[in-house]
């Protein structure tokens, strides 16, 4: 619903009457639990009522502020109105942030407030790649629900619920209101229609709103509180014990299991799934075949193994003729899960693609993942600011790359564009853009005020011209009407038409009738100015006549970077369809060259009669976007790039 920037007013600060009373009725109308003191002597007051009063600065801070604020929504852009409550944890640095919206009578967390009050909404589950779509200002259809039958039982119609997804399980990044009763679900595979409505996400303008303008606080690593009890039992006691059935001569000291056997022994994980390599069966019948069941610690480190190892064998294959086979070095941990493991890991099941999180594995996190694969020289690696390390080669010629042999994977769907209805669109069977010839020309239309000197020139008053052209008509009219200067050549004679069409009440126009004249360069750049724009985009050596003008200055196909889901890239590419460009092939072929995920969904604001699409590619892709559209005859010179991503630092 943020993605537009909502008009806020100035903030004022809440009474402390008001903001009691805001958060019992939240803590009320979310039916969140008063956390009780149980050693405190019953008579004793101040102690009773401790826990509410925490529970209130936590929800509210005192130092809360609130203003109205108006916005518009939906493909109507209908216009939207409420309340925002602003204010700053503890740990925050007095940071002020969005931590409340109220609309109408439903009061709206932000992620802010879901990162510092675990479990006082229902959470949902998602894929990651579920996320980012809902991060561009979809909705979640039913299908898209994970973990679960049974789902939380606060998950009914009409609640607001959290969404996170399965790859970071306990960080809220979404919030929206249950269109259905998600806990009454049976199954929700074959199932249509929308889940939830997301009225809020982290990434979005509520997100990066702030007093001092700094952008928006990235999520959290990790939080406590948020995982579900089954989650806990499986990292805690039950991950425990999975480690013992190790045997010792595979632990390593860095948390990960030695990679042992030859270059061509398959692991434990590709041997469950019954399949080898390109002789495997399809994959409806693979997924009949592979049980649904959750996996052991030791199954999901070597899928993740497999994972990378696929990764890199596919890049080898793809880009033979790269240096280093399309990837970019320094690799950031970002890019080396969403390029070179996650689309190749075997998430056949609802209970495999749960269960195959890099949380869940021995390494626990992604860094240490890394470190292994470093130890284990397979890549090399480096620590960036302490917190995160950057690959900074692969070794592309380890036999284990060479020799490895891939297996079945998940068919996954072709990325269509789908609005707010979920419905995808139908995208072009085959690219006829590709080797296009385009020719841009900027047209000027007279208006009519300039009736009198086309006509007396033998023009069509209401034809399409080019600036030389509407200057040489100039020319002719001067030379007809005699306007030369005898004294200077370069100086035009004014008369009557001429003041009246093209001089104004400007200085210099004042000063030019009084003089009588003025320069014929001059005179020309009125012209031109006096004139309405048009343009038209002839596609293969079309005839300028077979082309109908169209109003307004000659389009620019738009390129934004843009950061979401806290430091991840993406980028987005918009106005592809004047260029005679359908937009789903073109997302088509970006995905396989940028080896990344793609989208195609109606640009917020455009017209639901007449939409124009974004493409939505993972990362910051903008080279590979104006190559693509240099083979389809696109100019770089009507491509404008929007980096929105320079000068943003760390909250």
């Amino acid at each position: 619903m943020f993605k537009k920037k909502p008009n806020i007013k100035p903030l004022s600060p809440l009474k402390s009457s008001d903001r009691r009373r805001t958060a019992d009725a939240i803590i009320a109308d979310f039916d969140i639990e008063v956390p009780a003191d149980t050693d405190a002597n019953p008579e004793d007051r101040a102690a009773s009522t401790a826990g509410l009063t925490a529970l209130r600065k936590s929800l509210l801070p005192e130092n809360a502020l609130s203003a109205r604020f108006t916005t518009t929504a939906g493909p109507d852009l209908k216009q939207v109105s409420g309340t925002v409550y602003v204010g700053s944890h503890e740990g925050t640095n007095d940071e002020q942030r969005i931590l409340w919206v109220k609309v109408g009578e439903n009061m709206y967390p932000t992620v802010y407030t879901l990162w510092h009050n675990p479990r006082i909404v229902a959470l949902l589950y998602t894929p990651l790649m579920v996320v980012e779509k809902l991060q561009g200002g979809a909705d979640l259809m039913t299908p898209g629900l994970q973990r679960g039958p049974p789902f939380p039982k606060k998950a009914t119609k009409g609640a607001v619920v959290a969404i996170a997804s399965l790859e970071s399980p306990t960080i809220p990044m979404a919030v929206g209101t249950c269109e259905i009763d998600v806990s009454a679900l049976q199954k929700v595979q074959g199932v249509k229609g929308h889940a939830v409505q997301i009225f809020h996400w982290s990434g979005d303008e509520l997100w990066s709103w702030s007093t001092t303008g700094k952008p928006g606080i990235n999520p959290p690593d990790s939080l406590d509180g948020w995982g579900d009890e089954k989650e806990r039992a499986e990292t805690g006691l039950e991950g425990e014990a999975d480690a013992l059935d190790l045997e010792d001569d595979q632990e390593e000291e860095d948390g990960g299991v030695a990679i042992s056997g030859g270059p061509t022994e398959r692991s434990e994980a590709e041997k469950a799934q019954g399949v080898d390599g390109e002789d495997a069966v399809t994959s409806k019948d693979f997924i009949d075949v592979v049980e649904d069941k959750e996996m052991t610690t030791k199954e999901i480190d070597d899928a993740f193994i497999d994972a990378f190892f696929y990764g890199v064998h596919h890049r080898i294959n793809a880009h033979k003729d790269h240096s280093s086979h399309g990837l970019e070095f320094p690799l950031s941990q970002s890019k080396f899960m969403s390029l070179l493991v996650q689309p190749f890991l075997p998430t056949f099941t609802p209970k495999r693609t749960a269960s195959l999180q890099i949380k869940k594995t021995r390494w626990k996190n992604l860094k240490k993942f890394i470190n292994f694969l470093d130890k284990e020289g397979l890549l090399r690696s480096k620590n960036k600011d302490g917190n995160e390390v950057v690959i900074t080669d692969i070794q592309f010629a380890h036999p284990r790359f060479l020799e490895f042999v891939p297996y079945r994977l998940p068919k996954k769907e072709t990325p269509a564009s789908s609005g707010s209805s979920g419905k995808p669109e139908a995208s072009s069977s085959s690219e006829d853009s590709v080797g296009q010839k385009l020719k841009l020309v900027s047209l000027l239309r007279p208006k009519e005020k300039l009736a009198p000197i086309f006509n007396a020139s033998g023009a069509n008053p209401r034809g399409f011209y080019t600036a030389a052209e509407l200057k040489q008509i100039l020319t002719s009219y001067i030379e007809t009407e005699n306007l030369i200067s005898p004294k200077n050549k370069r100086l035009v004679t004014i008369n009557p038409e001429i003041a009246n069409s093209l001089l104004g009440s400007t200085a210099a126009d004042s000063a030019a009738l009084t003089a009588g004249a003025i320069a014929r360069d001059a005179l020309a750049e009125r012209l031109v100015a006096a004139c309405s724009p048009f343009h038209t985009i002839q596609r293969n050596d079309a005839d300028v006549a077979d082309v109908k003008p169209k109003a307004g200055s000659p389009p620019r196909i738009q390129i934004v970077l843009e950061t979401r889901s806290g430091n991840k890239t993406v980028t987005k590419v918009s106005g592809v369809e004047a260029y005679y460009i359908a937009p789903q092939p073109l997302a088509d072929e970006l995905r396989k060259t940028c080896a990344g995920s793609t989208s195609v969904d109606r640009l917020m604001g455009s017209s639901p009669k007449n939409p124009v699409m974004e493409v939505m590619i993972q990362g910051p892709q903008k080279d590979a976007v104006v190559k693509a559209l240099e083979k389809r005859g696109v100019n770089r010179n009507w491509v404008e790039v929007i980096d929105k991503t320079k000068g943003k630092k760390k909250g």
